[in-house]
């Protein structure tokens, strides 16, 4: 019922209101397990791209959205159980594994998936060194890779603000980056570090932002 919602009601919703400029839809895979790995600029970010995909896409989210009481926290239950998040705990090592591995038990199930390699937001519109858990994925599960870039996320919520704004957004699919010759080479650092640089110049391609060659660090406020 919440997937029905999701594709008859919050999507033309959202594209009549926002109107995205959508590119290269074409390249996503209609079936099986796909990675959709994207730049990340916007908290909205993970709202942007179900909204504006051709299939439903799972993303992991902070298990607070789901445990929430009251009129406000059914709301928010029900908004991101319809655009597919998935409930996980965060902040430690086991958690990060746990994550993960329901990220592959999606892929397995042959479901779409989103992440971002970045692994938290960039707040000056640089893009940072990606981490290797989408490479750790593809390897594992043996599905390509749909690089995605975002433009324009970051005008429609700004930091600090919780209510949406009238802003461009566009959204880039790239095609499939396949890794087939590496299957099965997941413990291997070195093929990881080569699938996500692959991965990150994809992105990079779409998005022409401006590289950093350093991770990027979770804000102290947060």
């Amino acid at each position: 019922m919440l997937d029905l919602v999701t594709r008859l009601v919050l999507k033309p919703l959202a594209r009549g209101i926002w109107r995205p400029t959508i590119e290269g839809i074409e390249n996503v895979p209609r079936k099986g397990g796909v990675i959709l790995a994207s730049n990340h600029l916007s908290f909205i970010d993970s709202v942007v791209i179900p909204l504006t995909a051709p299939r439903r896409v799972h993303f992991l989210a902070k298990a607070e959205y789901f445990t929430g009481t009251g009129l406000k926290g059914a709301l928010s239950r029900g908004f991101f159980q319809g655009i597919g998040a998935v409930p996980v705990e965060r902040g430690t090592y086991r958690s990060a594994q746990a994550s993960l591995e329901r990220a592959l038990e999606i892929l397995e199930d042959g479901k779409a998936f989103g992440i971002y390699p970045e692994g938290t937001r960039s707040l000056d519109g640089r893009l940072y060194r990606g981490k290797t858990g989408v490479a750790w994925l593809a390897l594992t599960a043996g599905v390509p890779v749909v690089p995605v870039a975002l433009e324009g996320p970051e005008g429609i919520l700004p930091v600090g603000k919780r209510l949406p704004r009238l802003k461009k957004v566009t959204v880039r699919f790239g095609e499939p980056l396949h890794f087939d010759e590496l299957h099965g080479q997941a413990r291997s650092l070195k093929a990881r570090r080569q699938v996500t640089d692959e991965v990150m110049a994809a992105i990079q391609t779409l998005s022409g932002q401006e590289v950093v060659g350093t991770y990027n660090e979770v804000p102290k406020a947060a």
